[in-house]
């Protein structure tokens, strides 16, 4: 426990040294809207061709795009960054550990449900009710990345993200009181409801944090800061077997006398996961827009009210008998020969951005991408427990006194994340502004393409020889699904898309990911043991591995943001009619 403090407190620095190149975002929009282009000014636009501030057709054009540069040129570093990025590493960690936690909380659940069963069911949450409960946050994320990314792009990115945290803790807190009610009505049923819910919550936190630290970071360090916010889940992982070694501990004897005592003991593990959502809840609550939203929320605005003072004007001139009209049209057209921005670039609705085959084949490859890793990453994730007993790491489960046995999985677990995990995940933080995110993501899918293939064919013959070499390879790939596409599936879309639909569209392709999830879980984990326990382990690696390769395939699609400013990413001139 005292090491994962440690680990957390070394987080934190990383944060901090990471910041010295960065920005300061407090009055960012206000300082250029103060200073704008004058004529003869030169600056680069989004493809990097010069051009010139007095150019009048694209005024507004270019005043953006100087706004933008001065978002992207200051360098100071504040206390505001260092607690944004604070509050959105905690999230991933506390997402990840009730997403994970689920995992260990199923098998204690054998215990005390099904600890007076006969045969092979004694101790075993049946199929059903163990892929209900796994598999409903995954359902809720999807739906909440779907929801609260749209309402990101409309009512504000740091609105929803306080409103998705309060979502979370009251979820997770009456996950922990979840109880049978009526007949028909168990406490599997509750307990999925509730984690529906919770997964609704944790959902919003995708687009979100990926669009608040994107928007928030420079060109040069933004996707190791998105990397390593999004490292914190590793940490989740692992405090989730730590917390419920913990307890365990706590109540061995006990628990070892008389098993229903691990009811307290499950419930317990849930209700830890609110802990670092309230501890950071203030936080969240007050945090301030992006520079970007702020500046792309003014320009519609003006937009709108230059639109209606048009239309205000078209109705005074059809009264060709008022004179007053008369007298505001020629008002109308002195003032629109002064050197105010022309608004007459109307954006582009989603709809009509990703029509275009050049954006929407973006949009594509990074929810393909998603998807297909997701099928693996979540398939053994989840399942871990399956992997342990498979290498002989988790024990006699009728034999085994409940508390040994508890303990042995978890310490499986933790060995399995900090061997492959998260080393992966930090790796990547610390290469992905050198290597890119594209070259990193085909690199990670290659290579775990090749690895599953390698584990699904000769899965029997490696464990037969040696549980060590399959081990290695196992963890082995863990490492290449951190260090490589379960990062930069988080990264990429936060980079790739305009401001106005940023959160949108990685809200989709988050969503995607979780209907992989869902897929591996509901579908393909239920043929795991279709000719006996753990028997077609091998050929569900052999899918995992065509799903890498499928997400292999989709990455090409897929832009390289290495270094490069949001609005040169994407091409903002491209999201006007």
């Amino acid at each position: 426990m005292h090491f994962f403090f440690i680990s957390i407190e070394f987080t934190t620095l990383i944060f901090i040294m990471s910041l010295v190149p960065e920005i300061e975002a407090h009055s960012f929009v206000a300082d250029a809207l103060s200073d704008p282009p004058e004529s003869g000014v030169t600056f680069k636009d989004s493809v990097g061709s010069v051009v010139s501030s007095n150019l009048e057709p694209d005024q507004d054009f270019l005043q953006r795009q100087y706004e933008l540069a001065r978002l992207d040129q200051a360098t100071k570093v504040n206390w505001e960054k260092i607690k944004k990025l604070t509050v959105c590493g905690v999230a991933f960690l506390n997402d990840a550990y009730d997403m994970f936690a689920i995992n260990i909380v199923a098998m204690i659940l054998g215990f005390v449900y099904y600890h007076d069963a006969a045969g092979s069911a004694q101790n075993t949450v049946p199929k059903k009710w163990d892929t209900l409960i796994k598999i409903a946050v995954q359902i809720g994320c999807l739906l909440g990345q779907l929801v609260m990314g749209r309402l990101g792009d409309k009512l504000g990115r740091t609105t929803v993200y306080a409103a998705s945290l309060m979502i979370a803790i009251i979820t997770t807190v009456a996950s922990a009181f979840s109880n049978s009610m009526v007949k028909g009505f168990n406490v599997f049923i509750v307990l999925f409801i509730w984690r529906v819910i919770l997964g609704f919550g944790i959902g919003g936190d995708y687009p979100l944090t990926a669009t608040i630290v994107s928007e928030y970071a420079g060109a040069q360090n933004r996707g190791k800061l998105m990397a390593s916010v999004f490292a914190w889940q590793g940490f989740g992982n692992v405090l989730a077997p730590i917390i419920s070694i913990a307890t365990t501990a706590c109540f061995s004897s006990q628990i070892d006398a008389d098993v229903l005592y691990l009811d307290y003991v499950w419930r317990i593990i849930i209700g830890v996961g609110c802990i670092p959502g309230v501890a950071t809840l203030y936080w969240r609550l007050s945090m301030s827009e992006s520079g970007r939203f702020q500046n792309m929320h003014a320009n519609e605005t003006a937009s709108i009210a230059h639109s209606l003072d048009s239309e205000d004007e078209k109705l005074l001139a059809t009264d060709t008998s008022s004179t007053r009209a008369s007298q505001l049209i020629a008002q109308s057209m002195q003032s629109s020969q002064s050197p105010e921005p022309n608004y007459q670039r109307q954006p582009k609705t989603f709809m009509q951005y990703f029509s275009e085959w050049r954006h929407l084949k973006v949009l594509l490859g990074t929810s393909i991408a998603w998807f297909a890793l997701d099928v693996a990453f979540y398939g053994i994730n989840l399942n871990s427990s399956v992997v342990i007993e498979a290498i002989g790491f988790a024990g006699d489960l009728y034999n085994d006194k409940p508390s040994k046995y508890i303990i042995r999985n978890c310490l499986g677990n933790i060995i399995i994340n900090i061997l492959g995990s998260i080393p992966g995940y930090w790796i990547t933080v610390f290469t992905i502004e050198r290597l890119g995110r594209k070259s990193i993501q085909l690199m990670g899918f290659g290579t775990l393409t090749v690895l599953y293939v390698v584990l699904g064919f000769a899965y029997n013959q490696i464990l037969a020889k040696s549980s060590g070499a399959f081990i290695f390879l196992f963890s082995l790939a863990q490492l290449f699904q951190n260090f490589g596409p379960n990062v930069t599936t988080f990264v990429i879309p936060g980079e790739v898309f305009p401001t106005r639909f940023r959160s949108t569209a990685h809200g989709i392709s988050a969503a995607f990911g979780k209907l992989g999830a869902i897929v591996a879980q509901g579908g393909f984990l239920q043929l795991t043991d279709v000719d006996g326990k753990n028997s077609w382990i091998d050929h569900l690696l052999q899918v995992f591995a065509l799903f890498m390769f499928i997400g292999f395939a989709a990455t090409f699609w897929i832009p390289e943001s290495k270094g490069k400013a949001l609005e040169e990413i994407c091409d903002e001139s491209e999201e006007f009619i």
